[in-house]
């Protein structure tokens, strides 16, 4: 399969590209410093700002699929008392509607997009001691998560959306899914993330539904 991953310089968008290309398939890379990726066969590294239509329209025609994983990888008190300095703070749910209307434009159906757990309908789910974290550490981008998963929910394309729990760089592949909000552990490494990002680009399932991933 041709895959483009969409914020790929990322902790979770490097795992993803690893992840795919391990498994033998064609991948673009798309970040504003995407070419400071390693060079790999089959990996094509594409510099460019999710959020501008016109890069997604001249890069996204001639996939297969799509993942998303857009965010924000400054530290997060630094952003909550000042804001983001190298990435806009809206860059999630921006960048999904613009990605959504050029893959609608593309004839691209299949999209995995990575939000966190905790939005939408697992928040009820979350501890106290991480309520409480999210309220005083990550409220914007949980509201910005929240925006992006109600654009994809708006939208008829194949969306499946992908939330895990605290992510860690472990050297592990070890991971727990579900679609009803059960975890079995409060973190899990982004290589076992990505490994649910290329088992739901490869099959049929979950679509328009919210998979949740712990270790």
């Amino acid at each position: 399969m041709n895959i483009l991953v969409i914020g790929a310089t990322g902790g979770s968008g490097r795992a993803v590209c690893d992840a795919l290309l391990e498994r033998g398939h064609r991948v673009t890379a798309l970040a504003r410093r995407a070419s400071s990726l390693p060079a790999q066969p089959d990996l094509e590294r594409v510099d460019g700002d999710a959020t501008r239509a016109s890069v997604l329209d001249a890069v996204i025609p001639g996939h297969d699929a799509i993942v998303v994983t857009l965010g924000i990888s400054e530290p997060p008190l630094r952003v909550r008392l000042r804001g983001a300095r190298g990435t806009r703070d809206d860059v999630r749910s921006k960048g999904t509607a613009e990605i959504v209307a050029a893959a609608r434009r593309a004839g691209v159906h299949r999209l995995v997009v990575q939000s966190s757990y905790g939005v939408g309908d697992t928040r009820s789910l979350l501890r106290l001691i991480d309520r409480i974290l999210f309220a005083l550490l990550i409220r914007p981008q949980i509201i910005d998560s929240e925006i992006q998963e109600g654009v994809l929910r708006g939208s008829e394309l194949d969306w499946t959306i992908v939330q895990p729990v605290y992510l860690t760089d472990e050297d592990s592949t070890e991971h727990f899914t579900s679609i009803d909000g059960t975890i079995r552990r409060n973190k899990v490494a982004r290589r076992g993330v990505a490994h649910v990002h290329a088992d739901l680009v490869e099959g049929a399932g979950s679509v328009r539904e919210t998979v949740s991933v712990s270790g």
